[in-house]
């Protein structure tokens, strides 16, 4: 008796990107939430509406969890040989590649970010798939000389059910960074974007079941972060919270975490310094400070906010740096010329713009920018002029806290132990940058300087591979490296005995 065949799900596809509604995923399904509702996501650089986005109720996260719990406890995901997961990754690295250029527009759509900070994003998650598909291969045990008789050895284990919560800054890049570690380990996640921007998450997700990811392995939940976020903190079959975003935030999950002692990474968030010293060519420290405050319109965690400038150089950088930040481009974001983007929302706008405003009320000056702007063609759109502040002192708010926005702040210093000082005079590490032409300076300085990541004569932060993280509130954790696989993992250690005579430690 010939047997019927049970028809074959189909696979779930990103095909039109550009949607007027997006449904979220749970369990390799598009679903809109229990109970309707939908919010409205916008353009940022028009301020006009861009799609309605399912919007996901507690019990929708619960479903999403359910469906990461069942794929890691009984799927076969974390089961798979590991070159058949790292052949998953590069699947979903090559359907990126060929859709490139829809990924970006739609970055840029739901971001206001520029085209070319949107290309560089998207290009680098791509190679973080890339990256930990190979990382994987060599994320082994280890094993040990034990006395004779026992065999010890060590392996990695994939930790579990992994709720990451992701920032509206880098929408795809900081789901690339939470995804690929994660389920490269064999893990399973549950997704939530930031509100602001959901879509990319979204159409990662769709890329990863057509790739061959098995349904519940990667699930995105798009909703309140206080209802959403919360709720899969405190759920007990959680087994780990990875988040990015503001200290404040950060510290509320990690204490909510406690409650059942769950795994937790934290990227919050930072106030970083940038010193250009008296040898410093320059140019290059004009250029690299330029690109450090204002690239992602200042919307970056480890922006370098902070500009010190010896006072021997102080007045012939100032006015090239002045210079430079008035020849920035702005507008369009999707026009190539375009060097800088809209800011985020009109929360954020009006916060940058208060922080501003302080500075003037506490004696500060204004050298560029420090207002609002009406781009033609884009009156409805979040727009900041690039702005430059001096006359500050350590103990006013656009020196101590975290703007989020195209605005830097500069000081004079006299020497490197004053430098120094000043570099590391805040609650946070994160980033930081060190220009000068002395490679012995550079080494004392980068020895010295309390933060994660340390620039010198450079304005990159961030390749795969290169460890991403802070020091102090800034957070702990790195990502972006093959450590992160640790971090997605426990080790657990096996003890065996294969003597020629039976253990009796009792002698009983």
């Amino acid at each position: 008796m010939s047997q019927v065949a049970k028809p074959k799900k189909p696979t779930m596809e990103a095909m039109d990107m550009k949607r007027d509604h997006y449904q979220f995923i749970i369990n390799g399904e598009r679903t809109d939430s229990s109970n309707g509702e939908t919010f409205t996501t916008y353009n940022p650089a028009t301020g006009e509406p861009l799609a309605q986005v399912a919007k996901a109720t507690k019990e929708d996260a619960e479903r999403a969890v359910q469906a990461a719990r069942n794929a890691f406890d009984n799927g076969k995901w974390r089961r798979y040989p590991v070159n058949k997961r790292s052949r998953t990754l590069n699947k979903i690295a090559s359907i990126m590649r060929a859709r490139f250029n829809e990924l970006v527009e739609l970055e840029v759509l739901n971001s206001g970010k520029s085209l070319s900070a949107a290309q560089g994003q998207v290009m680098q998650s791509i190679e973080d798939f890339e990256f930990y598909a190979g990382a994987i291969v060599g994320h082994r045990g280890t094993l040990n000389n034990v006395p004779n008789g026992f065999f010890n050895y060590s392996q990695n284990e994939p930790v579990g059910v992994c709720a990451q919560i992701i920032p509206w800054n880098y929408p795809m890049m900081m789901a690339a960074w939470k995804i690929a570690p994660a389920i490269a380990v064999g893990c399973s996640v549950v997704i939530k974007p930031a509100s602001l921007t959901p879509l990319t998450a979204i159409i990662l997700a769709e890329i990863c079941h057509e790739a061959g990811v098995p349904d519940g392995v990667v699930n995105v939940v798009p909703g309140s972060g206080a209802v959403i976020g919360d709720y899969l903190v405190a759920h007990p079959e959680v087994d780990k919270v990875a988040f990015t975003g503001s200290t404040p935030v950060g510290k509320d999950i990690m204490y909510k975490a406690s409650e059942t002692l769950k795994r937790i990474t934290l990227e919050l968030g930072g106030k970083s310094p940038n010193l250009v010293f008296e040898d410093a060519d320059i140019d290059a420290a004009v250029a690299g400070s330029l690109f450090g405050i204002f690239y992602n319109t200042g919307q970056s965690c480890e922006a370098r906010s902070r500009l010190y400038v010896h006072e021997n150089i102080y007045d012939e950088f100032m006015e090239k740096f002045v210079e430079k930040t008035r020849a920035l481009k702005l507008g369009d974001p999707l026009n190539p010329e375009t060097h800088i983007g809209s800011i985020i929302s009109k929360e954020q706008l009006e916060i940058i713009d208060g922080y501003v405003q302080s500075a003037i009320e506490d004696g500060a000056t204004v050298v560029e920018g420090g207002k609002k702007l009406e781009m033609e063609g884009l009156e409805k759109g979040y727009w900041y002029a690039p702005t430059i502040i001096t006359d500050v002192t350590p103990d006013m708010k656009v020196v101590k806290e975290e703007i989020f926005g195209p605005v830097v702040v500069v000081q004079k210093f006299s020497d490197e132990k004053e430098a120094i000082r000043q570099a590391n005079d805040t609650e946070f590490g994160l980033g930081s940058a060190i220009w000068t032409t002395d490679h012995g300076r550079a080494k004392r300085v980068a020895d010295q300087i309390r933060a994660g990541i340390v620039m010198v004569n450079c304005p990159f932060s961030a390749f795969p591979g290169t460890p991403f993280g802070g020091y102090k509130q800034s957070g702990f954790g790195r990502e972006l490296c093959i450590e992160t696989l640790d971090l997605y993992t426990e080790q657990k250690s096996v003890l065996s005995y294969h003597g020629n005579r039976p253990i009796n430690p009792f002698g009983v």
